[in-house]
């Protein structure tokens, strides 16, 4: 295992050393860039699905709850514990319009597979790469990985952002001459 190979399993990609215009081998972009971003995209998938599931899950027992309790008892303390309930369900549903974690689950989970179909297709010469050279081969995939993440990188933005805007209405604030929807051509 050479020294780059080595600083690539335990850091950040900043912490690589410098290389040399067209200075690196497929073996190097997959185990520094590839490899690096399938693990980040899995882990923030998961986290994004973990915390989209678990909020869902909430607000729809704690919507299912709340008129049952109602039902139940005038006591002080059912009241309280369905106004807590109901405080928490509009706090959940309120917070995934902020954060989007579906949306997030969704892009993180897609532009993973997308860089594993990729990685796989690269390796045994199908797909894209069928009939190139090893060099072109290469380039091919390097663009192609690229322009997921970069892909994946406005998408994410863009669901962040536009959601957002659509919630508020800032998007009609920001550019009230803006077309809702622009005529098909």
């Amino acid at each position: 295992m050479d020294d780059a190979s080595t600083q690539a399993d335990n850091k950040p990609w900043y912490f690589l050393p410098e290389r040399g215009f067209s200075s690196m081998t497929p073996e190097q972009y997959i185990k520094e860039r590839i490899t690096q971003f399938r693990h980040w995209y899995d882990v923030k998938a998961s986290k994004a699905k973990r915390r989209f599931m678990v909020m869902r899950s909430i607000t729809v027992v704690g919507g299912a709850i709340v008129p049952v309790l109602i039902n139940l008892s005038d006591s002080p303390i059912i009241k309280y514990l369905n106004s807590f309930i109901s405080l928490l369900v509009v706090i959940l549903v309120s917070l995934e319009s902020v954060y989007h974690y579906r949306e997030q689950w969704k892009n993180y989970r897609s532009t993973e597979q997308l860089l594993a179909k990729e990685y796989y297709n690269f390796v045994t010469g199908e797909g894209a790469y069928r009939n190139l050279q090893p060099q072109e081969a290469f380039i091919t995939m390097v663009e192609r990985i690229e322009n997921a993440i970069e892909s994946e990188n406005a998408s994410t933005l863009n669901v962040m952002t536009t959601l957002s805007e659509k919630k508020t209405g800032s998007d009609q604030l920001d550019n009230p001459n803006k077309i809702k929807n622009p005529p098909k051509t």
